[in-house]
């Protein structure tokens, strides 16, 4: 059984860029790390992380044809994911202050919220099984070697995890945590108006 390093390389290089490009993903990791602890902020990776499964996995399965031959399902998935976007945003702008009044506290969220969280952001957007299927279609010969069919969905979680575990790990220590305590009020009205233009964007494209 032979491997085409060339074109897992060029798949490798691909998605790591992808994972390192400012965003939804990269917003709410490094929220989590601010604003609630190191392990949630891991949890959220790892989330991140098997959502990038998941697309990698039904990309290979063929997803692209499917949504051009029913634009609808696009359709209806951008819907989904665009309003879920804009949830993850009103909740946001809307948290209670109360929660930092003491610099010593911090919020907690559940290693199990942190990881559904991290998944359904990740596969908020169709878009991205578009940008895997996109990928693997200009890296790969027609005839896929039956090995890759696991090799790529691994790849894609562990890049998108060691990636989002990084941004965890340096956004997590004492500065940038008081920073956020400091500004919280507006850092979060930020992040979730961010991530409401995102939805928003989303929803229209």
């Amino acid at each position: 059984m032979t491997i085409d390093w060339i074109a897992l390389s060029a798949i490798g290089v691909a998605i790591t860029i992808g994972a390192m490009s400012p965003g939804v993903s990269f917003l709410l990791v490094a929220r989590t790390a601010m604003s609630s602890s190191r392990r949630a902020a891991l949890f959220v990776a790892a989330g991140m992380g098997f959502g990038a499964l998941v697309f990698a996995a039904i990309a290979l399965a063929g997803l692209h044809t499917l949504l051009t031959l029913i634009p609808s399902l696009y359709t209806a998935l951008k819907i989904v994911g665009g309003c879920y976007l804009l949830w993850l945003a009103l909740k946001m702008i809307r948290r209670p202050s109360t929660r930092f009044n003491d610099p010593g506290v911090s919020q907690n969220l559940s290693a199990s919220k942190a990881f559904i969280t991290g998944v359904f952001t990740q596969i908020s957007n169709p878009h991205t099984a578009l940008v895997f299927a996109s990928i693997f279609s200009a890296a790969l010969s027609k005839d896929i070697q039956p090995v890759m069919y696991i090799i790529l969905p691994i790849m894609a979680f562990v890049i998108d995890v060691l990636w989002y575990a990084v941004v965890a790990c340096l956004l997590s220590t004492e500065g940038p945590r008081q920073a956020y305590i400091k500004y919280r009020k507006f850092l979060d009205r930020l992040s979730g108006a961010v991530m409401a233009l995102l939805g928003i964007r989303l929803l229209l494209k």
